[in-house]
């Protein structure tokens, strides 16, 4: 879905899974309930507790914590948490998986902006593109193909005895009765024949292969920015703190106290919080994790953008989310962290002046292109933060 370059192709793909990324899916969710439960009291919670019970503070690298923590709950949304990954407890295999996913990711523009080429340039021995990225890429596909097999096999043989509601694959399930929905109305009339229907294992993987990808890191970047902000700022940190005291229940977590016993507030209330709102608010608009241009393709037979009358079909544009943010007429002084900015009780803004600052958000993008994932980041972020 995330990288088809039409409209209709687009569409299609998006149909079969938006409903589940919808928020009120999502906070209504018992898989993810618990799954949730599951990595926050008996994974992360713990870990954070450890460090800071030890008897010499050694330090925490946040940027890994928030990556295993955003990888744990993304993939095991996707694949239940019978398949899904354990980066949190299984910091040494985290590591070597982080280091592929990283390490490949300054040689993306010959791959991804010409295939082509690179293909036939690899086809004379010549390597636009190291040959270890390459070896890298394969061991995260193979990866994810894996959790992909064991999920199906999994569905086909042991979902309906059971009891667990953290093991449903809620995205793969989702994935997989939309393919077969396609394939029984549109069949080879449909715009997916092609791919989805004639290559269904691969198109499976590669779908989830971007869902995990885009699920952990943007969050774990903002959540290491928030982590960042925060450790500048301790009368904000106190003040969240007392505000997350008046859930119910309040998400305190006793060590002492078994994991079954820790009970999530409803993700309703959660979404409530006008200064944990804020705060990830402020920090996806200055340090957005995708900040740099989105491609977007014009449509037939020709568009409007802006100024910009009868720009022709296929014409490749873009815009940038950290230029949108810093339109000092909308967020003055736009270099500068104030959570403020999102805390209408405080900031005196007129109507007019909030709707502006909405409008100009722009983290998620917008329209039919929009993260189709921001209820599912906004949620993990409420409850990590």
């Amino acid at each position: 879905m995330f990288s088809s370059w039409h409209s209709k192709s687009h569409s299609a793909r998006k149909r079969m899974i938006s409903n589940i990324y919808s928020k009120s899916n999502i906070h209504g969710s018992p898989a993810l309930a618990r799954q949730a439960r599951v990595i926050l009291y008996e994974r992360l919670l713990p870990i954070i507790n450890s460090a800071a019970s030890a008897p010499q503070l050694s330090g925490i690298d946040v940027h890994d914590l928030w990556n295993a923590s955003t990888m744990d709950f993304i993939t095991c949304y996707l694949f239940g948490l019978k398949n899904g990954s354990n980066f949190l407890n299984d910091a040494s295999y985290r590591r070597h998986w982080l280091s592929l996913y990283h390490g490949r990711k300054t040689y993306t523009f010959f791959p991804q902006e010409l295939p082509r080429l690179t293909k036939f340039c690899k086809a004379l021995y010549i390597n636009l593109v190291p040959r270890w990225v390459d070896d890298a890429n394969q061991e995260l596909e193979a990866w994810t193909q894996e959790r992909c097999d064991a999920t199906i096999a999994y569905l086909k043989d042991g979902a309906a005895e059971d009891k667990d509601a953290g093991n449903e694959p809620v995205v793969l399930s989702a994935l997989l009765n939309g393919i077969e929905k396609e394939r029984k109305s549109k069949g080879e009339e449909s715009i997916l024949h092609s791919t989805t229907l004639l290559h269904t294992r691969l198109s499976i993987a590669s779908e989830m292969i971007d869902h995990l990808a885009a699920g952990h890191e943007t969050s774990g970047i903002t959540l290491t920015y928030i982590s960042w902000q925060l450790s500048h700022n301790p009368s904000l940190q106190d003040k969240l703190r007392a505000e997350l005291l008046t859930l119910t229940p309040n998400m305190a977590f006793n060590p002492t106290s078994p994991s079954t016993k820790n009970n999530l507030p409803n993700p309703k209330d959660l979404d409530t919080l006008p200064l944990l709102h804020a705060t990830i608010m402020e920090t996806l608009r200055l340090r957005s994790a995708i900040p740099g241009s989105q491609p977007r393709m014009t449509p037939s037979p020709s568009c409007t953008l802006g100024s910009h009358a009868s720009i022709p079909a296929s014409v490749r544009v873009s815009a940038s989310a950290y230029s949108l943010h810093r339109n000092a007429a909308v967020y003055p002084e736009p270099e500068t962290w104030d959570y403020t900015r999102w805390v209408d009780d405080e900031n005196g803004y007129t109507e007019e002046q909030r709707r502006e600052r909405d409008r100009w958000f722009w983290a998620f993008s917008s329209g039919g292109r929009m993260c189709v994932g921001s209820n599912f980041a906004m949620y993990g972020m409420y409850l990590f933060s």
